[in-house]
């Protein structure tokens, strides 16, 4: 168990939003997940946290809780309708 890197200045669907996609990483990690379930999570992720360099801030703290690449797992869904890492 660990905490999820999350700004509480967000609404609660936001952080709900954010929270799907880690939960969608875990998923890619542990189980499998389509590439769809993972872009439709990561689209609503890019719409709330809009910058780059912001976005880069919260991948880096979710890998040092999680050991969970957004990044990895991103670049699977470009070559792979199901992924599993």
């Amino acid at each position: 168990m660990y905490d999820y890197p999350i700004d509480y200045t967000w609404t609660t669907e936001e952080m709900i939003d954010v929270i799907a996609l880690y939960n969608a990483v875990e998923k890619a990690y542990e189980e499998g997940i389509s590439k769809k379930e993972f872009l439709d999570a990561y689209k609503k992720y890019t719409t709330i946290i809009d910058s780059k360099s912001m976005q880069k801030q919260y991948e880096d703290a979710f890998y040092k809780v999680s050991k969970y690449s957004i990044y990895k797992v991103f670049v699977a869904s470009k070559e792979n309708d199901w992924i599993k890492l």
